[in-house]
Order: structure tokens, then C-alpha cells, then sequence
């Protein structure tokens, strides 16, 4: 539960877009920015598939018949060589065009809708749900099917990869449900909540502190809408630390930064809060009529939600108030600096002959390549849509943490006080406590 103090320290204000994109006819579902977070590209009901200039605030391209109904889910992989579209098809259909040369490939296998798709870290590996319940895993260069179907009981509404890509989390529509699958066994490692209800969310989930963790918004009994954000244990789903609370109902999206400090929610309380992950301090909280989804930009100075009305659909970009994102990034600086210090080879206490354990790959089952056909109409306006554009090869950033290892009580006191401090320590001073007390520790594990 959210302290007093916490609640009381956060600022409230109204959200004022610096862009708003305008053009879809009806509900917007989904939208991702390019690598180089000077373009969007966004899914609707309307049936199209758009691509934004967020310089100019233009549409540059508009691309219809790419799915047979409503697109539900568009996704830019972090290189920027391929955007993924799903949404209602008579047989499930996933597509995936490849930017620099606007091939198009099509991954069959589901039978109804496409509700979600990842791509791999590595944008190697193309993971989609379905409503039909399961959730399947292709390889985006050769198009192989390589993992699944996972099979839930429920239509599935959002999906994960681990950073190393060997897990996967996914998210229920209904939001009382998340599972916890190894994608080389293809089994089911955990699962938290109940399957059933009549809900449907479609907020994504995250894997933090290097795949330790997972973040997701659910709800706790089938009466109640997901609106308390939860951190989960990576390998078993138990609830770690205390929750996010503050919003008070449905929560509709959810985005982390990529180096993890600032996490951001949006919500049908009409507010969209942004917090510092590590601290679980809430920051600010602004006023935003119904938002729907939510994203950050590569290097989170941009914050885009969906406003999605009988009147009007349109797509809101917002700049992230620079204090809030460094008090953030400062507040996970110096957790950070904390961990490092404490979990130092300096500081640990290994037995005799300790050895990390090496790191084993597994292949994937090959299975027989998905139905390729280019010369279909919808797949042309797709890679015209895409065709223009150039490879972008710019730099994301990334989380680099060292491993949460249990805590050295014998080190932990004597620095604290330094590292609540982010000026560098004096060497003189911490050199001879570090030697003295892993001494100590050596000392102690003796007995």
C-alpha cells in the first residue's frame, strides 16, 4: 500500500500532447514507435495500418485491407527491420514485413484473432496470442514455427519475452491470470490467478531486474477490474515488494522505460500516473480523459496514449516532464550504486572451489516454414506501406544491473550510509572497510 507521504509527494496536472495524430475513423488498438522515435505506426478498427512522421505530426502512409476485420496488435522490432500486424482474420493469420526490402511473411496456426504479439530482445524470435486461447512462437528469419501452441483457458492478452528468450509470460484477457511458460520444454512453469470471468484488459506485462521479475496489472478476485499493479517473482509468480496502488479502476496501460527506472500507467479513472519502479514512488499523476494504452518512447522523453471517444479517435504524444524522469533514473542510480557495492565480488563470501554454473543453449524443434504468399493485394499495400522507410541501425538503450544476491549483513550497515550519498566515496575510506569486513565474513562462515 502507497504511504501517505508517497501519495502526498506526487504532483497532479493536466497532460498537454505536443502531438496529436489524427486520421483513424474508428477505436485505436495498439501503437509502437520505431527504434529512432521519429516514427509510429499504429492498428485500428477501422481496418488500417498506419505510419506517422512525428516530426511533422503527418500521416506518411496509409495501408487498408491488411487484415480482414479489425487490426488489434502492430509491433516494431527493436532493430527496426520488421513490423508485425495481427487482428481479425477468418484463419488467424500473423504478418511481418520486413522494412528494407518489403517482403512480407504470413504465420499461420491460430484460429481466430490476433490479440497480441512480442518480439524477441534479439528480434530474432515472433511470439503471438490469440483468442483461440493459445499462444505460438516462429523464428522471423527462416518463418519456422519453433515453440507451442501454449494452451491457456482463456483468450490471451498480452505476451512477453524473457531478455535471454527462454521464458515467456502471458497475460489472460481477463485479467485474473498470468502463466509463466519455458519456451524449450514448452511446459508450464507457474501460474497466479483463476482462469474465467467476463473482463477484458489488454495491458502488456514486463520482465525487469534482469528477468528476476515480471510487472503486470491484475485482479485479485473475479469482481474486480485489474487496477493494482503487481511485481512477480520470475520463477515462481509469488509476489515480490509492495504493489502500485493509486489508481481506483480499470488500468488500461502500462509502459517501462528501457533502462527500468520509470514505469508509466494509464487507467479508466482518467489518470495516467508515472512512478519510480525501484521505489515504487508515485511521481506525478495527470488528469487524461479515458486513455486507452500506453507507450514510451525509446528514451522515455515522449509519453503516447490513445483517446478513443464516439467523436473522435486520436492518438495524444506527450513530453515526460524532465524532473520527473530524473528523479527516477536518479532514485534507480543509486539503488543501483547500492547493489553494486553490496554484491561486489569484494563483498561476497564464496566457498572453496565456487564456480558459476555454465550457461547451456538448447535448440528449438524445427517445424515445416508457414504459408508464404506475396502476391496477395493486402500483402502489396502492406509492403508499400513499410517500403520507403530505411533500416534504422540507432542504438537502444538498456537495463545493466548486477544479480540481486541474498544481502552480506556483515557489509550491508557500514555502507548504507555511503550509498544513500551519490557523491563518489573517498577509496581511502572504503578500501580498508571492504578488505576488514570480508575478512570478517570469511571469519564468520568458518564457525
Amino acid at each position: 500500500m502507497a504511504s501517505a507521504s508517497t501519495k502526498s509527494a506526487a504532483m497532479k496536472a493536466i497532460l498537454i500532447p505536443s502531438i496529436t495524430l489524427n486520421g483513424h475513423e474508428s477505436w485505436i488498438r495498439s501503437i509502437s514507435y520505431f527504434p529512432d522515435g521519429q516514427r509510429m505506426i499504429s492498428g485500428s478498427d477501422d481496418r488500417t495500418a498506419r505510419q506517422w512522421d512525428l516530426k511533422s505530426g503527418k500521416e506518411i502512409k496509409e495501408v487498408r485491407g491488411v487484415c480482414k476485420g479489425r487490426v488489434y496488435t502492430v509491433a516494431v522490432s527493436r532493430d527496426g527491420r520488421w513490423v508485425v500486424i495481427g487482428g481479425e482474420d477468418d484463419c488467424g493469420e500473423l504478418k511481418a514485413c520486413e522494412v528494407e526490402t518489403g517482403t512480407v511473411k504470413i504465420f499461420e496456426g491460430h484460429s481466430q484473432a490476433i490479440s497480441c504479439v512480442d518480439i524477441s530482445v534479439d528480434d530474432r524470435l515472433l511470439a503471438g496470442g490469440s483468442c483461440d486461447g493459445t499462444v505460438r512462437i516462429w523464428n522471423l528469419d527462416t518463418g519456422k514455427l519453433v515453440a507451442g501452441p501454449f494452451k491457456s483457458e482463456d483468450p490471451v492478452g498480452a505476451v512477453r519475452f524473457s531478455t535471454n528468450s527462454t521464458k515467456l509470460a502471458v497475460k489472460l484477457m481477463t485479467g485474473k491470470c498470468l502463466e509463466l511458460w519455458d519456451v524449450r520444454s514448452q511446459k508450464l512453469d507457474a501460474k497466479v490467478g483463476e482462469y474465467g470471468g467476463l473482463r477484458r484488459t489488454y495491458s502488456p506485462v514486463f520482465w525487469t531486474n534482469n528477468n528476476k521479475t515480471i510487472i503486470a496489472a491484475l485482479s485479485p478476485n473475479e469482481d474486480d477490474y485489474p487496477k493494482t499493479i503487481y511485481e512477480f517473482d520470475g520463477s515462481t509468480l509469488d509476489v515480490v515488494g509492495t504493489t502500485f496502488e493509486g489508481h481506483t479502476y480499470l488500468v488500461t496501460g502500462l509502459a517501462l522505460s528501457f533502462d527500468g527506472a520509470l514505469l508509466a500507467s494509464a487507467s479508466l479513472d482518467n489518470t495516467i500516473k508515472l512512478w519510480a519502479f525501484e521505489s515504487r514512488q508515485l511521481l506525478a499523476s495527470f488528469d487524461a480523459q479515458d486513455p486507452f494504452r500506453l507507450i514510451l518512447s525509446p528514451d522515455a522523453r515522449q509519453l503516447a496514449y490513445m483517446i478513443n471517444t464516439k467523436y473522435d479517435c486520436k492518438i495524444c504524444i506527450c513530453d515526460t516532464p524532465p524532473d520527473v524522469l530524473t528523479q527516477a533514473r536518479t532514485i534507480a542510480r543509486k539503488t543501483s550504486k547500492f547493489n553494486h557495492l553490496l554484491h561486489s565480488d569484494v563483498t561476497r563470501c564464496h566457498p572453496a572451489g565456487h564456480r558459476r554454473p555454465p550457461i547451456s543453449v538448447i535448440p528449438m524443434a524445427q517445424i515445416p516454414s508457414p504459408t508464404r504468399d506475396t502476391q496477395q493485394p493486402s500483402f502489396l499495400r502492406l509492403s508499400e506501406l513499410l517500403r520507403f522507410s530505411p533500416r534504422t541501425n540507432s542504438l537502444r538503450p538498456g537495463r545493466k544491473e548486477q544479480p540481486r544476491d541474498p544481502l552480506n549483513v556483515c557489509f550491508l550497515f557500514s555502507l548504507f550510509r555511503i550509498c544513500l550519498d551519490d557523491s563518489t566515496p573517498d577509496p581511502r575510506y572504503i578500501t580498508p572497510t571492504i578488505l576488514s569486513l570480508s575478512s570478517r565474513c570469511n571469519s564468520i562462515q568458518s564457525f
